[in-house]
């Protein structure tokens, strides 16, 4: 509703509005936002792989909570922020039979949009929008790790053996 009403007032503008008044709105809507806020988003899609794949993975989040499980290989979204000024912070555990199991951090990281708001976002989205929204981080896309076959015993134990049968 807010950005419908500020596009009408602005096309209004046109027909009987100040300079000044144009300049004010067009200030209070670039002050009013932040600008990794407005291109990134406040979860990002990640790729889970692994070698061998088809290995069966959890996602903890820094509160030690599993928000996410699959096999591998599979694309899953998670919030880039992790609390007020926190960046996500995840552990994924990867197992798989015949292999030991294996476990990988995943990081937010800053967001080089973030930096947009010294221009166009302002005091309020650099200290308020961005950290409170998550915008201002970025996760890796990708998660992969290598799994490594336990001692004594062979990578292909789970499949079955192959048998040839000969009738006369």
């Amino acid at each position: 509703m807010k950005l419908f009403i500020t596009s009408t007032y602005i096309l209004n503008f046109r027909k009987k509005g100040k300079w000044k008044d144009k300049l004010l709105v067009l200030a209070s809507i670039v002050m009013l936002s932040g600008c990794a806020s407005i291109i990134s988003e406040s979860s990002s899609p990640v790729v889970i792989t692994s070698t061998p794949d088809k290995a069966d993975f959890v996602i903890i989040d820094n509160a030690g909570k599993s928000i996410h499980s699959g096999v591998t290989p599979q694309t899953v979204t998670l919030d880039t922020g992790g609390g007020y000024f926190k960046p996500g912070r995840y552990n994924i555990d990867y197992k798989k039979p015949g292999y030991q199991a294996a476990t990988t951090p995943l990081n937010a990281g800053i967001n080089g949009w973030y930096f947009g708001n010294i221009l166009l976002g302002g005091l309020i989205g650099m200290l308020i929008i961005d950290p409170a929204t998550g915008a201002m981080w970025k996760l890796p896309p990708t998660n992969s790790t290598s799994l490594t076959a336990q001692p004594g015993t062979s990578s292909t134990q789970t499949e079955k053996p192959l048998s040839i049968i000969h009738y006369d």
